[in-house]
């Protein structure tokens, strides 16, 4: 039985793995009894090969949600099949909006020009709460240096009302995503190599220029940040997805 109080299970496991590589943070959790049933979500980006290797060493059956909005760059879908064929994962789930909930909200497809927060929930937010609602923890990509956001982010944290959250790659920096890369000889994203260092949906992503955040071109000319998996209507989530 799982303690109920998650800030103090957060604790205790940041207490455990303080001073712990990402590695054996992602390994030992996978197996933690504090953490109960984990799955990996992965939107198969610029960087998410580093995680998807980590757990083909440690652990290729674990679940990996993978969240098709229906609105991906076609070399999204590519490269999702080529990395999971590549590295042997053999539990990959492909998690898509209810086609009821798409065809009432944005019947045409346009949603997304006048209200990204509502097109970024309905396609990613709701069906990636409902793909989760089967497990105590998910493991995340997100980083401190990728915004002052996260700039205390630790390996564990709560969200509730009843999961963790689990960052392996926390304390990384952008050259140490990098030389993993480089040393474990893994497939780039090939829109990475068309100035694209992060990579969303199709209609909401455009290059980024030199000297530019690599953020940059995810919402191009609006005040959004974030995708929708970590926030509803641009607040965290917390309880049930409303219907």
């Amino acid at each position: 039985m799982l303690d109920g109080n998650l800030d103090m299970r957060a604790g205790r496991l940041n207490d455990r793995y303080r001073h712990h590589a990402a590695t054996e943070v992602l390994r030992r959790a996978v197996t933690d009894p504090d953490l109960g049933r984990v799955a990996l979500v992965s939107s198969f980006g610029a960087e998410s090969v580093v995680l998807l290797h980590m757990v083909s060493r440690a652990a290729p059956g674990l679940p990996v949600l993978f969240i098709d909005t229906q609105m991906l760059f076609p070399e999204t879908l590519d490269y999702q099949r080529e990395v999971s064929a590549r590295l042997g994962l053999t539990n990959v789930q492909v998690i898509r909006a209810a086609e009821t909930d798409v065809a009432r909200q944005d019947p045409d497809g346009t949603l997304h020009r006048f209200d990204a927060n509502t097109c970024c929930d309905l396609r990613k937010t709701v069906p990636l709460e409902r793909a989760l609602s089967g497990y105590d923890a998910w493991i995340t990509g997100r980083k401190r240096f990728q915004n002052n956001d996260r700039a205390a982010l630790e390996f564990f944290e709560p969200e509730p009302p009843s999961r963790l959250r689990i960052n392996p790659l926390a304390h990384w920096r952008a050259e140490d995503v990098q030389e993993y890369m480089v040393e474990n000889n893994l497939p780039r994203h090939p829109l990475v190599a068309r100035g694209y260092p992060s990579i969303g949906c199709a209609p909401c992503t455009s290059p980024v220029k030199p000297g530019e955040d690599p953020r940059a071109g995810r919402w191009r000319g609006s005040d959004k940040t974030e995708c929708g998996i970590h926030f509803i209507g641009g607040k965290i989530v917390r309880g049930k997805v409303p219907a």
